[in-house]
């Protein structure tokens, strides 16, 4: 087949899009503008595959392609006009990059001859994104020239490659745009040979090598299964248990771990393990001689300070090139996958059964325990909230963790079940931006959805709802209001007020129904945990839900106080 073009930028824009719709490129988000026409053309008329979504906010659309990025394992494509327009996009970009989400970034750009002179909405967007893309580049302005054509052909397929490997994250391209930006004749009369011009493009496979641990004695040692969004997580579960029947160890799974989604898969699995360590007599007896980490450490502060003080040889487990030892440890870093381990042909040597089975019990009783205080709670005390969502949602369902005290939360009372949920999150660097956005683009073509959050989370993000009209799918955001940041309750800081509840806790006093109300979004009061149960199975297919549970801020610090300690206080081993 061989097309006729008649626009420069148009040919320019339609090499760049087909490219990466061959690679595979399924959803691309379009920030309006001007200097964009030619990309936002392409992608609409020339490209049709390509699902394009219209999304006003820059900051909320980077969000919602990082959403669409982490459900579906693949790149998104984010675009914009020039100008402060891509500046929107940076929150999204740094959480890329630190959780390791591909994003392809086209911002468009005025040709060189003007910038430096006030043409207007011009600014320096070159290495915009300073060091946190895979790979920046800026392309060449648009010529009717085959050697350039190819040159474009190219680097769109290195920069696809580069926002997935080694590791996925973020690839900016800047791209410069003469007038006329509209699809208009402009002198030039191209043909292209379509079929051949592409033919040779595929994405690229994913590695398969096979591994063979390099560990060959074993005495007492634990494997911590951390904070993971993996595209295979029945794989992933199945190769974490395998390593652990093999070994005889107990696998310390994180609440953003799959793991506590498919605890029929592990026999020994440990969830209460932060509670466990906050025993100091247990803390000491349980002390490993070695530890393999499978990728990111868990967010337990009491088990990262535990590491640091009972020092353990560590190995961590994980294909990206990144340092994934915040602890400085004794540690080295196997750069593959736990699914490529080799475990069939290794000698474990003398297992400590013992100390397998300490673990075990343990769990076991403090599982107790945590279950027996919810089950007869009826205050609507915020912690409650992760150990009801654990057991009550519909199978594989796609939940949002926000970050703050829901995801500890989670870390502390997820119970183990055997649902296949799949929770989302965004761990990189463990922020407030883009919350909404980010659930909303997870939920976006997906299962029906839930997000669990706090007040703030959600209000730093209301423009989200704006994505409502082009959203499809369904998400029920589990709001825990207690106006206000309830993480620095937790903190030495909440003794000393003023200044804490105006510059730490920093109420805003929202009434979230009459905002529901502007945005056009259902709003629910949840009075008792019998309400919310009933309305998580089964869950709407359409629409935006918020259930909102009111708790007290200072009673909820003030239950974690009394109660996380307490869960392991008279147990013994």
């Amino acid at each position: 087949m061989q097309l006729t073009f008649h626009n420069l930028n148009q040919l320019w824009s339609y090499v760049l899009t087909e490219t990466l719709k061959r690679l595979g490129l399924n959803c691309a988000v379009i920030c309006p503008g001007s200097r964009s026409t030619p990309l936002t053309f392409a992608f609409v008329k020339q490209t049709p595959d390509i699902e394009a979504i219209s999304i006003l906010d820059e900051r909320s659309a980077a969000f919602f392609a990082l959403g669409q990025a982490k459900a579906t394992g693949k790149p998104v494509v984010l675009v914009c006009t020039s100008g402060t327009a891509g500046a929107n996009f940076y929150p999204a970009v740094i959480e890329a990059k630190e959780s390791c989400v591909p994003l392809l970034i086209l911002t468009t750009d005025r040709p060189a001859e003007l910038r430096e002179c006030h043409s207007g909405q011009t600014i320096d967007q070159v290495k915009l994104y300073g060091n946190y893309p895979n790979w920046q580049t800026e392309l060449a302005t648009p010529v009717a020239e085959m050697e350039m054509l190819n040159y474009l052909r190219q680097t769109v397929i290195y920069a696809w490659e580069r926002c997935q490997f080694p590791n996925g994250g973020t690839v900016h391209l800047n791209i410069p745009f003469r007038d006329p930006l509209a699809p208009i004749p402009d002198g030039i009369d191209f043909t292209l040979d379509v079929e051949d011009f592409f033919s040779g493009i595929v994405s690229t496979p994913l590695p398969t090598t096979n591994y063979q641990l390099p560990i060959t004695h074993h005495q007492k040692g634990i494997i911590i299964a951390g904070v993971a969004q993996t595209k295979q997580p029945q794989e992933y579960c199945r190769a974490i248990a395998q390593l652990s029947q093999s070994l005889q160890w107990p696998v310390l799974a994180e609440g953003l771990s799959p793991l506590r989604n498919y605890a029929d898969l592990n026999p020994y699995l440990i969830s209460t393990y932060d509670i466990i360590l906050r025993n100091q007599q247990l803390a000491e007896e349980l002390a490993p001689e070695m530890v393999i980490q499978v990728g990111e450490m868990p967010t337990s502060k009491e088990l990262r300070n535990w590491l640091i003080a009972t020092k353990p040889q560590r190995w961590i487990i994980d294909s990206c090139d990144q340092n994934l030892d915040p602890l400085h440890g004794k540690t080295t870093h196997l750069r593959t996958s736990i699914e490529y381990l080799k475990t069939e042909n290794w000698k474990p040597g003398n297992r400590d059964l013992e100390y397998l089975q300490k673990w075990c019990n343990l769990e076991v009783n403090i599982r107790k325990n945590i279950d027996d205080n919810f089950q007869n709670m009826e205050e609507l005390i915020e912690s409650k909230a992760a150990w009801l969502i654990s057991q009550n949602l519909p199978p594989k369902t796609p939940l949002f963790i926000a970050n703050s005290m829901p995801v500890r939360d989670v870390e502390f009372f997820w119970k183990p079940n055997k649902l296949k949920i799949k929770p989302y999150f965004n761990r990189g660097a463990n922020g407030i931006d883009g919350t909404l956005s980010t659930a909303l683009g997870v939920a976006h073509h997906q299962k029906s959805s839930v997000m669990l959050t706090g007040d703030l989370s959600l209000l730093h993000d209301t423009n989200g709802f704006l994505i409502r009209n082009k959203f499809i799918g369904h998400l029920t955001i589990i709001l825990i209001n207690n106006n206000g940041g309830g993480i620095f309750g937790m903190l030495p800081i909440a003794k000393f007020d003023p200044p804490f509840e105006e510059f730490f806790a920093t109420p805003q006093d929202i009434d979230f129904a009459q905002l529901c109300v502007t945005y056009g979004v259902q709003h629910e009061f949840i009075s008792s945990w019998n309400d919310l149960q009933e309305r998580l199975n089964p869950l709407p297919n359409t629409g935006i839900r918020i259930l909102e549970i009111k708790t007290n801020r200072k009673r909820d610090a003030i239950w974690r106080k009394e109660n996380l300690g307490k869960f392991a206080v008279d147990i013994k081993i």
